[in-house]
């Protein structure tokens, strides 16, 4: 994978971040790097007053460092700033991380050194993966804490995750022959003004929301099929009527899962409407859908952005102090994923209480194989309501709060790593409750007949039911939901699907 500074994708993150691969970057653009580099050097000779190179930081920006300081400066600043408290990050994020500062330090703005670089790419491609506690950043300034544990690794210090082991960064180092370095000037603020810790969560967020968008509307489709859903409500012209294309795309997505079923009613073959929770599935599916839409396009410009201060133009001719590392733009998109995904939650919940009401269907109550005596599906709805209820607490936009610091010189931050972080713990609970709801779907199908299913919807059946068996008395269910949101977390239902298509197409050939 060539990183430019310029070209990332998610598309490309995810086979850097999952599939691990090697990291390189063509010579011309080493150049630019080298050149910014070439600027800070004569900054310090000249013995410029320049933020952050011969400075301090924050409120000290106004205390001059002497030529002999500024080395020890980018040092003080890694070990105070790196502060950061609780829970490290998942180890794919650490990654992400790493391979996002390498992506803005090459745009060639920031003075780092070509070497300082070529570490942070030796990080990634020996999988090296630094312990950054995910608590700390206040999301503007950059992310400092968090980077600060980044920036540690490189002089050899702080903590790592290196061959499925959490080890010191020196051990780790002698077991994969690198040499740590010493900062130079502006390294260390180079290393840690940015937004790459909540821009890495906010790029794992959307990775897993994306798929689970597609299982959501995978697993409506099997509940459709156990509460014999009228399939009027997703013919193509109601939803072309509105216009809205993922709106169109859920519509015809759930069109396919279910072609074939003879599960399925016309409108007033039993019932003239479904309730809103299955008829309304394109108009709620497909708005989250805009969400995540939002969400990419966001993710894509920070993966390339410039996110340090000060950033060197025209050859150190024009060093600019500003504000690229304040966060808002990814708070407001990681607050706006939140109730996007906490929806997709709210209206499986309700589809859960459908098959499990006796008053609501004609399905054996709670989807007990014996009424009274076994409780059956009973509790799995009260844990989709809790899991739902605590969504609407996470989904409180964390952008709309701001604590003053640095003595008020940074008197406004975005608290977007805060809301990355919330995001992540909404998209565990969502799959959680369609691991409830498949669970439950699976269920009513069975009593109606999987011999009577589409093609399609059977096929995921047949592999949830590899994962969970059929409720044939009670048990303790929390073991079989963590398997199925297990099985959802790793499973990539656009390859499961297209598998399943073209093993039924095959079929209908022959």
């Amino acid at each position: 994978m060539k990183l430019t500074g310029n070209s990332l994708t998610i598309d490309k993150a995810q086979k850097v971040i999952y599939e691990f691969e090697i990291v390189e970057v063509p010579e011309n653009v080493w150049d630019q790097v080298e050149a910014s580099r070439k600027a800070v050097d004569d900054i310090v000779e000249d013995k410029r007053v320049v933020y952050g190179i011969t400075t301090g930081f924050g409120k000290f920006s106004d205390v001059y460092i002497d030529q002999c300081d500024v080395d020890e400066l980018q040092l003080n600043l890694i070990r105070s700033h790196a502060c950061g408290v609780g829970e490290p990050f998942p180890e794919h994020v650490s990654r992400a991380m790493v391979m996002l500062r390498v992506n803005a330090l090459l745009k060639g703005f920031s003075g780092i050194r070509r070497e300082a670089v070529e570490l942070l790419i030796d990080l990634l491609n020996h999988r090296i993966h630094p312990v950054v506690p995910q608590q700390g950043s206040l999301g503007a300034s950059g992310d400092l804490a968090p980077l600060s544990h980044i920036a540690l690794c490189l002089v050899g210090e702080g903590e790592v995750v290196y061959q499925s082991e959490r080890m010191t960064t020196a051990k780790a180092f002698e077991m994969a022959g690198l040499q740590p370095i010493s900062l130079k000037a502006k390294e260390g603020l180079a290393l840690i003004n940015g937004t790459q810790a909540m821009t890495a969560m906010g790029l794992i967020n959307y990775i897993e929301a994306a798929n689970l968008a597609l299982q959501a509307d995978t697993i409506a489709a099997l509940t459709l099929e156990g509460l014999q859903g009228i399939v009027d409500a997703f013919d193509e012209d109601i939803h072309t009527a509105r216009g809205y294309k993922e709106q169109i795309e859920v519509a015809e997505r759930i069109r396919s899962f279910i072609d074939g079923s003879k599960l399925t009613t016309r409108q007033g073959e039993i019932r003239v409407q479904d309730a809103y929770s299955l008829r309304c599935i394109p108009q709620v599916h497909g708005a989250s859908l805009q969400v995540l839409g939002y969400v990419r396009e966001k993710l894509e410009i920070e993966m390339n952005a410039a996110t340090d201060n000060p950033l060197i133009f025209d050859g150190g001719n024009k060093v600019l102090s500003g504000g690229n590392f304040h966060g808002q733009p990814i708070a407001f998109a990681m607050d706006f994923l939140k109730i996007g995904m906490a929806e997709l939650a709210n209206i499986s919940e309700r589809r859960i209480e459908r098959m499990v009401n006796p008053q609501l269907n004609d399905l054996p109550p709670f989807l007990s194989p014996q009424p009274g005596l076994q409780s059956g599906a009973m509790i799995m709805q009260y844990a989709a309501a809790s899991l739902v209820s605590e969504n609407k607490t996470l989904a409180h936009p964390a952008s709309v709060d701001s604590i003053p610091s640095s003595a008020n010189q940074e008197d406004h931050v975005s608290m977007g790593t805060i809301g990355s972080r919330h995001a992540y713990q909404i998209i565990a609970n969502v799959r959680r409750v369609l691991a409830i709801e498949l669970m439950c779907a699976m269920q009513a199908v069975e009593y109606r007949g999987i011999e009577n299913m589409a093609p399609l919807t059977r096929s995921v059946f047949e592999e949830g039911r590899k994962m969970v068996p059929s409720i044939t008395k009670d048990r303790v269910f929390s073991a079989d939901i963590e398997r199925l949101t297990k099985w959802l977390l790793k499973t990539n239902f656009k390859t499961l699907l297209d598998e399943k298509k073209s093993i039924s197409s095959a079929q209908i050939q022959h």
